[in-house]
């Protein structure tokens, strides 16, 4: 099944859902496998090492270093990946209420990442697309 492209029709449709753990970014040295026991929700390799979206409880009982705390908000919506400026509105309207977005796209939905004192806002502002 493909994904929505319209970027009216995905706005409309989007509901976003707020996920209940919080999650941090850590920049870690060596490969996946030396963490996968970790179960990120997202990795990146980058020049300067690799990126984990953990579990901030997990990330703290590995005596990982981390800055700031984040909550998952979910566009339940299957967004394609050939859609365009899904990730700008969002991240357009958040800016707008003050709160920074960290976007990353998967294969069926989009998910942002809030810091966590600001979620509540992030899922009022996100909610202002289906009006």
């Amino acid at each position: 099944m493909a994904g929505i492209s319209d970027l009216d029709e995905l706005l409309a449709s989007m509901q976003p859902k707020l996920l209940e753990a919080e999650y941090v970014f850590c920049s870690v040295k060596g490969n996946m496998g030396q963490y996968i026991e970790l179960e990120p929700v997202a990795s990146f390799i980058e020049s300067e090492g690799l990126t984990l979206v953990l579990k901030k409880a997990v990330a703290e009982s590995a005596g990982l270093l981390f800055e700031g705390s984040y909550s998952q908000i979910t566009l339940t919506v299957h967004s394609s990946l050939d859609a365009v400026g899904l990730t700008a509105a969002v991240s357009t309207k958040l800016a707008s209420k003050g709160i920074s977005a960290n976007v990353i796209a998967a294969y069926y939905h989009d998910h942002i990442f809030v810091q966590s004192s600001k979620a509540s806002a992030a899922m009022l502002a996100l909610q202002e697309f289906a009006v």
